[in-house]
């Protein structure tokens, strides 16, 4: 349970340090009838997200065209981004 948690933040910190986000939620679902297993979901919250937006609502941002929402180059820039951060942190603390 103590690597989830590590890894909970350093995935927080490497979102903020990519997206400049001002908050990281972390959250879990485990509802799908017939999954044993959970669902985390590390989420990032611009500063600028309207209130209507935000907590457990920010989900209505999925499959959405507000002006928050991103586009595939943006998720594909993002992720990259991630992927070279997580990748950095791991180097430097291996094990």
């Amino acid at each position: 349970m103590r690597d989830l948690g590590s890894w909970q933040v350093l995935l927080s910190r490497a979102l903020r340090d990519v997206t400049r986000c001002e908050k990281t939620y972390v959250m879990q679902f485990a509802e799908m009838e017939g999954f044993s297993h959970v669902h985390f979901h590390i989420v990032p919250r611009a500063s600028d997200l309207s209130a209507d937006l935000r907590g457990p609502r920010v989900f209505g941002l999925m499959g959405g065209d507000h002006p928050n929402v991103l586009t595939s180059d943006e998720t594909d820039v993002i992720s990259t981004k991630l992927s070279q951060a997580l990748s950095d942190v791991r180097q430097s603390h291996p094990g």
